[in-house]
């Protein structure tokens, strides 16, 4: 794998360490809803917006293209029997996804933009603060529509003023170009007010468990959470002029 890949060394770390913390397990449940060994935003009320997107019935397959460590692929499996497929380049991750999920599941270390998959594989695809490693969005966005089948759901979080700057409106963005390029029509949900919400609750949770992650001898990964939350300790008017946070679903048409 090639090292030099975004934050590669600190995801191998990020996944070690919630592997096995207890600290980081508590606070990712107070913060977040649900521990899925969250690093970003996507709370249980954000997931919980893919379950009506997933056909009901047998043979239904789920990709999450940069899945971690799978939590949150066997989440959605738990609530509706499918079949779950995950993509992520951390070695660590995918080796902890694969002994969490072994059964109806498929774990890949694959970079994203470079590794393919059949056409019309999938009813859903979902890509929660991860879009941001690809190469050429728009290249992604060609693949998964590829893989989509017919009438199949892609479902995104996507976040600027992180990884991704800030632009003026949502039709500037990187994706809304991508997304107009590949001629799929989407349905856009700016949930920027919930977003600060949600790093207000993170910040508390950190606190929370302050003496819990020193009891572990991770008070590095605890002063990151701190300054992970730090844009929200400002008035929200102020925040949103830096951060913005959409949800994206876009539906292949059938023919």
């Amino acid at each position: 794998m090639n090292t030099d890949l975004l934050f590669y060394t600190a995801y191998e770390a990020f996944y070690r360490m919630a592997a096995s913390s207890k600290a980081f397990q508590s606070f990712c449940r107070d913060a977040f809803g649900e521990d899925f060994s969250q690093d970003g935003f996507s709370d249980l009320w954000q997931i919980d917006q893919i379950l009506p997107l997933i056909p009901k019935g047998k043979n239904i397959h789920i990709l999450d293209v940069g899945c971690g460590n799978g939590k949150m692929l066997g989440y959605l499996q738990k609530q509706t029997g499918a079949f779950i497929h995950g993509l992520d380049y951390s070695q660590n991750a995918i080796e902890t996804a694969r002994s969490l999920f072994p059964v109806q599941s498929d774990f890949q270390v694959g970079v994203i933009g470079e590794k393919d998959y059949p056409n019309d594989a999938f009813d859903v695809i979902t890509a929660m603060d991860t879009l941001y490693f690809a190469p050429d969005m728009t290249h992604l966005l060609c693949q998964i529509k590829r893989w989509l089948k017919p009438g199949g759901v892609f479902f995104a979080g996507y976040q600027e003023g992180d990884v991704i700057p800030r632009t003026p409106t949502w039709n500037d963005s990187v994706i809304a170009k991508a997304l107009r390029h590949n001629d799929l029509p989407c349905q856009v949900f700016n949930i920027t007010p919930q977003t600060y919400d949600l790093l207000k609750r993170k910040r508390q949770a950190a606190l929370t468990h302050q003496a819990a992650f020193a009891t572990e001898g991770l008070d590095s990964w605890y002063e990151m959470l701190l300054s992970q939350t730090e844009c929200a300790t400002v008035p929200f008017e102020e925040y949103q002029q830096k951060q913005v946070r959409y949800l994206i679903t876009v539906k292949k048409p059938l023919a």
